[in-house]
């Protein structure tokens, strides 16, 4: 089977075709490009992703695991500095 290879334009106005209630956007399929999710073909200045695949990922994403980073410690700031700092930025006299 021949891929079909479109431009993320011609991508997008396909996927409307198929589901014009869809509410993904242009640059949502752009954005998936340039993180490597979905592969893709540089023919000359255009990007050319495989249509089917594109199709398939939106059936079935792979998610991200976001580790969330620990808090940074937290510094007291004495009320000596806070009242230098408050006179450098004129608040008071």
């Amino acid at each position: 089977m021949i891929p079909r290879m479109r431009t993320i334009p011609e991508s997008f106005a396909l996927l409307k075709d198929l589901d014009p209630g869809s509410s993904l956007a242009q640059c949502a399929i752009r954005r998936l490009v340039l993180d490597g999710k979905i592969k893709s073909v540089k023919a000359g200045r255009k990007i050319l992703i495989n249509f089917d695949d594109l199709i398939e990922y939106l059936q079935n994403p792979v998610l991200d695991v976001i580790q969330e980073e620990a808090p940074a410690a937290v510094t007291h700031i004495s009320t000596d500095r806070m009242t230098e700092f408050k006179r450098n930025i004129g608040r008071i006299k």
